[in-house]
């Protein structure tokens, strides 16, 4: 993985990034951005040895090449960043980073899980009306519809 002489950004090679064989790393998609962890290093202002204690609790799951070397990718990097600001900017121990992540990831499935089922609510919602129009047009006696009107008493 190359990087910039007047950034800190890490740059991606002419195939869209360090991709470790023809095959790309082994655990993610090919064609996106990885990055060596050298130059995320570099560029977050961390000690590689932290990224790789994120790793051991955990927190991060970089892919690997064929030779073993640590690949992060956009995710990663995202992952990464929300872990400096709970830890640097507020104060949370590595403990609470992973418990608040693992919360995160379990409101997001929940969200995923209410939006399939309002989905499904409405779909059979829709199958109800149809059905209800279907049994009055094919009704043994057909009424006319009707207007309600208040009856004074």
């Amino acid at each position: 993985m190359k990087k910039s002489a007047t950034s800190a950004t890490p740059t991606r090679g002419a195939t869209g990034g360090a991709t470790g064989g023809a095959d790309g790393p082994r655990n993610r998609g090919k064609g996106k951005g990885y990055y060596m962890i050298s130059a995320v290093a570099e560029t977050y202002g961390i000690h590689p040895q932290t990224l790789r204690l994120y790793e051991r609790e955990g927190l991060l799951a970089p892919s690997r090449t064929e030779g073993n070397t640590r690949l992060y990718s956009e995710e990663d990097l995202r992952e990464l960043e929300t872990i400096l600001n709970l830890t640097r900017d507020l104060g949370v121990n590595l403990a609470g980073v992973e418990i608040i992540l693992n919360m995160r990831q379990k409101m997001e499935k929940m969200q995923g899980e209410i939006s399939e089922f309002i989905e499904y609510i409405q779909r059979e919602m829709g199958r109800q009306e149809d059905g209800w129009k279907d049994r009055v047009q094919n009704a043994l006696v057909r009424l006319p519809p009707r207007d309600l009107v208040k009856k004074d008493s």
